[in-house]
């Protein structure tokens, strides 16, 4: 019971250093959430080889809570959700100005394609992004 109210003591003191404010980024994080639910574990492990089987189960719990949040990823930029994109929008999604003729574009979208493409290990929403800021910019 010690270590638990240690641990909520320095969880208290992380959110009062922070005041609203992000302490770790996204990078490390999942770092620190990935090494807790470790510790969760192996600590769920330790009780309950002691026979304090409910303490053992509020640790595998918090650990597995630890371990989703440190397997989520950020899929990336989405698509517009409302209304048609910009012509800016698109210029700097493309990065290329706003009188850029059409060959222009589409090299600059063939570019960035070879990258963002789902099949080369990019994501599918980066790709629509693309797509929409190809067909915005060549129907202008």
């Amino acid at each position: 019971m010690l270590y638990l109210a240690l641990g909520a003591a320095a969880l208290a003191f992380f959110v009062w250093i922070g005041r609203g404010k992000p302490i770790l980024k996204r990078r490390e994080w999942r770092f620190t959430s990935a090494a807790f639910a470790l510790a969760a574990f192996t600590g769920a492990a330790f009780v309950g080889l002691r026979g304090l089987w409910w303490e053992s189960i509020v640790l595998v719990v918090l650990g597995l809570s630890l371990a989703a949040t440190a397997r989520r990823t950020d899929t990336g930029p989405r698509p517009p959700r409302s209304g048609r994109m910009g012509i800016s929008e698109a210029c700097s999604i493309l990065g290329v100005t706003e009188d850029a003729t059409p060959a222009e574009i589409q090299a600059a979208y063939t570019r960035l394609m070879r990258l963002a493409h789902p099949d080369k290990g990019g994501t599918s929403g980066l790709a629509a992004q693309l797509n929409a800021a190809r067909d915005r910019l060549l129907s202008k």
